[in-house]
C-alpha cells in the first residue's frame, strides 16, 4: 500500500468546537424570520458551504428570496457568526488535537487545512493552530464545495504530496465522499453511521497516536 506523507484537516467538528457557532448564528438569522431551527435539522448543514445551507434553512422555513435576498441574508448570518468566534480562545481546540499536531510535526508529516470556512484564518489564529500547517486552503480559494475533491486537491498541490499519499480527517459524510473522490483516503471523526464510507472511524483525537492510525491502514 502507498506511504501516507501528508494528512489534511477539515476544521469545523475535526480540529475546533465551531460547529455550535455556525447553529447560533442560523438560528439568530431564522428566529428574525420568523421560525425556529433545531439542532436535529442543523446536522443537515453540516459540510455544506454557506449559501446552500442558506437554501436549506430557507425550505425548513417554507421560505424563499431573490438572488440578492439571500446575499444578504448570508452576510447576515456569517455577521453573527464572526461575533461569535470572536470571543474564541485556545480552549476551544478538540481534546487531544494539539498533541497529534505536535506529533505529525515532529514525525515529518505534510499538513493542510482543507476547510470550506472562509473564517478559518481568523478561527486558526484565535485557537493557535495556524503554525501546524503548511497550507491552508479554505473557502476563499475554492469555486466548488464538497463532496466536489477541489479543496483537497488544492492541499495536495499546495504541499506537493500526491493525492494517494494524503489522508483527509473529516467529520461530515459530504468530506469523506470529496476525500474519496479525489482519490485519497479517509479517517472519519465522530459517528460510525454516518461516517462509513470513510477506510476508518475514530470518536476523535484523545489518545490517538500518529503510529496506532497509520497501522490501521498498513
Amino acid at each position: 500500500m502507498v506511504k501516507i506523507e501528508a494528512f489534511i484537516f477539515d476544521l469545523d467538528g475535526v480540529l475546533v468546537d465551531t460547529a455550535k457557532y455556525h447553529y447560533l448564528a442560523w438560528r439568530k438569522l431564522a428566529n428574525e424570520l420568523g421560525f425556529d431551527f433545531s439542532k436535529e435539522e442543523n446536522e443537515q448543514l453540516k459540510g455544506i458551504e454557506r449559501m446552500q445551507s442558506l437554501e436549506i434553512l430557507l425550505k425548513i422555513g417554507g421560505m424563499d428570496f431573490s438572488k440578492e435576498k439571500k446575499q444578504q441574508l448570508a452576510a447576515q448570518k456569517n455577521k453573527y457568526y464572526l461575533i461569535f468566534i470572536s470571543k474564541m480562545t485556545t480552549n476551544e481546540v478538540l481534546p487531544g488535537v494539539r498533541k497529534f499536531l505536535d506529533e505529525a510535526k515532529s514525525e515529518g508529516f505534510k499538513m493542510a487545512l482543507g476547510s470550506a470556512s472562509k473564517n478559518a484564518g481568523a478561527i486558526l489564529r484565535k485557537t493557535d493552530l495556524e503554525r501546524y500547517f503548511d497550507a491552508i486552503i479554505d473557502g476563499n480559494k475554492i469555486k466548488n464545495a464538497k463532496p466536489d475533491p477541489e479543496i483537497f486537491l488544492k492541499g495536495a498541490g499546495a504541499v506537493n504530496v500526491q493525492p494517494s499519499k494524503c489522508l483527509v480527517f473529516e467529520d461530515a459524510a459530504a468530506g469523506i465522499q470529496a476525500a474519496i473522490n479525489a482519490g485519497m483516503r479517509s479517517a472519519g471523526i465522530g459517528d460510525p453511521t454516518t461516517l462509513c464510507a470513510a477506510n476508518v472511524v475514530v470518536p476523535g483525537f484523545v489518545g490517538l497516536t500518529v503510529y496506532d492510525l497509520l497501522r490501521l491502514f498498513y
